[in-house]
């Protein structure tokens, strides 16, 4: 199973930073390169515990819809989103939010991604040589986009 370990300072407290993470129109306005917009649930304001949204955009030229579900929620430090249907065999993003502790007005956030591709063995070397990377990304593009927009 692919997995990758992102981690990004925020000029932010862990507060801001947790609201701006479950916040669907930052979201949308971070994704904007994919076209990536929420369809179903939860389709505007702050998603909350097991609330869900049916995310849909287009990767690789194909368009994808996938719904995540909000499966753990410890506010303001960390939250787990976990794909409840959609492209992926398995899907689960952790988010976990700490104080710099050299700045507590700055957040270390940590992204711990865990996917299975699908299609068995292909999906698997598709999975780690090209999701992966793509995915790793996608995922630093959205978060530089939060760190700037609470910075400013």
């Amino acid at each position: 199973m692919p997995r990758f370990d992102l981690v990004t300072v925020v000029p932010a407290s862990p507060a801001s930073v947790f609201a701006a993470c479950l916040d669907v129109d930052a979201h949308t306005r971070s994704m904007g390169a994919s076209g990536e917009r929420a369809v179903a649930g939860i389709t505007n304001g702050r998603l909350g515990p097991g609330q869900t949204v049916t995310w849909q955009a287009r990767h690789f030229g194909v368009r994808w819809r996938m719904t995540v579900q909000i499966t753990e929620y410890e506010s303001p430090h960390r939250f787990v989103d976990e794909q409840v249907s959609g492209p992926f065999r398995r899907w689960r993003h952790e988010h976990v939010l700490t104080s710099d502790p050299d700045d507590p007005a700055t957040t270390v956030m940590r992204d711990v991604v865990d996917f299975t591709a699908p299609a068995g063995l292909a999906g698997s070397l598709i999975g780690v040589v090209i999701l992966r990377p793509y995915l790793r990304r996608l995922i630093g593009r959205r978060n530089c986009f939060l760190a700037h927009s609470l910075a400013g």
